[in-house]
């Protein structure tokens, strides 16, 4: 599991316009997002329409967002176009960056046992290092709760304390 004050580890992923997208490739950014969520939920779905809903205000910060699951190109296409979300979607489809920052885990539901992502969040800096992390992270508030870190960053005297957001994965 990655934790605070740990290099956030780099990946590069397909993304919903077919173009290979590496988190290094917004180093230096500000604040950068990367939320992981499991799309086919009610709740990914959710989240999903709320970062799009306060997509401007991230912007005004200087911030990037990533939202990354297990679905595929074609799917993430799909879903951006039906929700008109603004920022990238990657495509996980084998759990490799999931499992690199430990949110790939066993999970249990109606007593059934199975592998699927912990929704957590990942506050990373403009140098790359994780300043925060929210772990089993409720919908409800959450993309606000972010917006607010980020703004607190932005006044923060130490302009290397930025906010990167890595968000729970789509499973």
């Amino acid at each position: 599991m990655v934790d605070v004050g740990e290099e956030a580890p780099d990946f590069t992923l397909p993304s919903d316009s077919g173009d290979t997208v590496s988190l290094r490739d917004f180093r230096g950014k500000k604040g950068r997002l990367v939320f992981l969520s499991e799309r086919r939920t009610s709740g990914g779905t959710r989240e999903a329409k709320e970062f799009r809903d306060l997509f401007d205000e991230f912007k005004k910060e200087n911030a990037v967002i990533l939202g990354v699951s297990k679905d595929s190109v074609e799917s993430h296409r799909r879903f951006k176009e039906k929700h008109n979300l603004p920022f990238i979607l990657l495509s996980d489809t084998e759990a490799k960056v999931l499992k690199l920052y430990g949110v790939w885990n066993e999970r249990h539901m109606y007593g059934r046992g199975f592998m699927g992502t912990e929704r957590t969040t990942f506050l990373i800096d403009e140098n790359g290092i994780v300043r925060k992390v929210y772990r089993k992270v409720k919908v409800k508030g959450h993309v606000e709760d972010c917006l607010l870190d980020l703004r607190h960053t932005a006044s923060h005297e130490d302009s290397r304390f930025s906010l990167q957001k890595f968000r729970y994965v789509w499973s």
